[in-house]
């Protein structure tokens, strides 16, 4: 599959709807990457709720058959454990009927290989990218990120860009965010993921 990066405006009269629903050819989830403070989990809710899909929060659901924040997770059992159940839990998320679904993932979840593996080819990957000023503003008075605890938040978030960016970028779909209005951000990844859908269809029909 082709990769489609989207990273200017977006012409919403582009976007097809039927009753208020997106008509995408769709028959995988789609998972969303990036680092904290992109707008995984915002724009991801914003996104099922248009293509009327079950949205699910992959850390949420760790907190939840944990029983605890993935800080005291970090805390009590390291990172390590932490992404062998983040990777079980994508897992049993990825299987999980309805098939079709919205998925935002914890920032490190596509940097693990074997997430990464797993998802590549068995769902639709889109990459929020956003700068670093923008991160730092989103994630500035947040304390439930455990790399950010203690700590200078714009000098980790900068190697963090410095050692993920590289691998986000194996995503399907790139969308390039900034401080913008929801909305905005919404179409710019219903425009990109159309494009992306369309242009694969296309592949596939001509090699038929």
């Amino acid at each position: 599959m082709g990769r489609f990066l989207l990273s200017g405006g977006v012409f919403l009269g582009m976007i097809f709807c039927m009753n208020n629903k997106l008509k995408l050819d769709l028959e995988q989830p789609i998972v969303m990457v990036g680092l904290m403070g992109a707008g995984k989990t915002s724009v991801g809710r914003a996104l099922a709720r248009k293509l009327g899909v079950p949205f699910v929060d992959s850390d949420k659901e760790i907190e939840a058959a944990a029983g605890c924040s993935v800080v005291d997770i970090f805390a009590m059992y390291g990172e390590a454990e932490f992404r062998r159940v983040e990777q079980r839990i994508i897992a049993r998320l990825m299987e999980t009927p309805p098939l079709v679904k919205v998925i935002s993932t914890g920032e490190g979840a596509f940097i693990t290989p074997a997430v990464r593996e797993m998802v590549t080819g068995r769902a639709l990957t889109i990459w929020l990218k956003a700068d670093l000023d923008l991160l730092v503003k989103r994630t500035n008075f947040r304390d439930t990120r455990p790399q950010l605890l203690h700590a200078d938040s714009r000098k980790i978030l900068a190697q963090l860009i410095n050692e993920r960016y590289s691998t986000y970028a194996l995503a399907d779909v790139t969308v390039e965010t900034h401080d913008e209005s929801l909305r905005k951000t919404l179409g710019k990844v219903i425009c990109a993921v159309e494009r992306y859908t369309d242009e694969n269809n296309r592949k596939n029909n001509g090699k038929k």
